[in-house]
């Protein structure tokens, strides 16, 4: 019997089960890695206040300035109870951006904000709250540029065309810096989430609720209703933002006007927990094992890409020496047993031991 016959036996069946098992592993381990991050996530807490993205009265200091914030354009300041971005007159713009980016990946802003205005004449044209790459361009899209990076959340209280849904609206827009907004439609076609809710002149506190849970989703609610009534206005999913961005608040009168106010901002770190093995039923389980981040995610793909060519190269070598050997009559895999019928017939001439 030749030697290289029961090695190159266990050779060839070896690889062969390596092979399937790998392509196994890779497929349940890529399935696991990108399988929608939302349900990693067990529950969300505040984490640290961030000071310096946070503004309350009275708003400057001895020198009339605030160390962590903007003002400019037509906005003033109350010290004793807000800041307005505009008057209840035509033609006005003014804002108000944080001197620097916010430095988690994940966060929550509360907003405390009030439009009011005269109850007898039409009113507009609304505030927006921006959570962008840019910061402090004056622009027409409600007091500030246009094509911007980043989160633009709209509280819009004049309708520019006719629509299917009532105003005041609060609307969701994610920029790629590109994208120019359709002012004359009021972003119909670009809106990535909103709600119809009349937060104008109303007698209790209006808030806003943003949370964001970094390349995962965000999360819009409102306080208009009742104090400490949540209402959901809404969700976007996969959302994500610029790493480092600037929190600002812009607005903007026309032919008509409203009062639009800044009365206070309070901004927290996100902690994010994920699910428990116990919380992750069946094949959900193995994602625990992998990084939420996006650079250790491609690290892991680019790992098992490589595990698996180099596999692929190994059994293409394996099948070259085979049919080398087969040829210089070194034998191969010979499957036609012996007469035996198994494997015995492999051994039956012991002389060549």
């Amino acid at each position: 019997m030749n030697r290289g016959r029961f090695p190159a036996l266990r050779w060839w069946l070896g690889g062969a089960l390596a092979f399937r098992l790998t392509v196994s592993l890779f497929l349940l381990s890529t399935f696991t890695t990108y399988a929608a991050a939302d349900d990693r996530i067990s529950h969300t807490e505040k984490g640290m206040r961030l000071q310096n993205h946070c503004l309350y009265a009275p708003y400057i200091d001895q020198d009339l300035q605030n160390r962590w914030w903007d003002f400019n354009g037509d906005s003033y300041v109350n010290t004793n109870k807000h800041v307005r971005l505009t008057r209840p007159v035509p033609s006005q713009m003014g804002w108000l951006w944080t001197r620097l980016p916010i430095g988690v990946p994940s966060y929550v802003i509360e907003v405390e904000f009030k439009v009011s205005g005269h109850p007898t004449h039409l009113f507009g044209d609304g505030l927006a709250m921006w959570v962008t790459q840019e910061r402090s361009q004056p622009g027409p899209i409600f007091g500030n540029k246009d094509k911007f990076t980043g989160l633009g959340i709209f509280l819009d209280t004049y309708a520019n065309s006719r629509h299917g849904y009532a105003f005041p609206r609060i609307s969701g827009m994610i920029g790629d810096g590109h994208t120019s907004y359709d002012v004359g439609n009021d972003g119909d076609g670009q809106i990535h989430g909103a709600c119809s809710a009349n937060f104008r002149r109303t007698n209790i506190i209006t808030k806003l609720l943003v949370t964001y849970v970094k390349d995962t989703y965000l999360d819009v609610k409102i306080q208009y209703k009742a104090f400490d009534e949540w209402t959901h206005c809404f969700r976007i999913d996969n959302a994500s933002l610029p790493l480092v961005p600037f929190i600002g608040f812009s607005a903007l009168t026309g032919d008509v006007y409203d009062a639009h106010d800044i009365i206070a901002v309070t901004t927290h770190s996100l902690v994010v927990h994920p699910k428990t093995p116990a919380e992750m039923p069946g094949i959900w389980r193995s994602s625990r094992d992998h990084s939420s981040s996006n650079g250790t995610s491609w690290f892991g793909l680019f790992f098992r890409l490589a595990l698996f060519a180099g596999l692929c190269y190994g059994l293409y070598y394996a099948y070259q020496e085979y049919n080398r050997r087969k040829l210089y009559g070194g034998g191969g895999v010979n499957f036609n047993f012996g007469r035996a019928g198994g494997l015995g017939g492999m051994y039956e001439n012991r002389r060549h031991f």
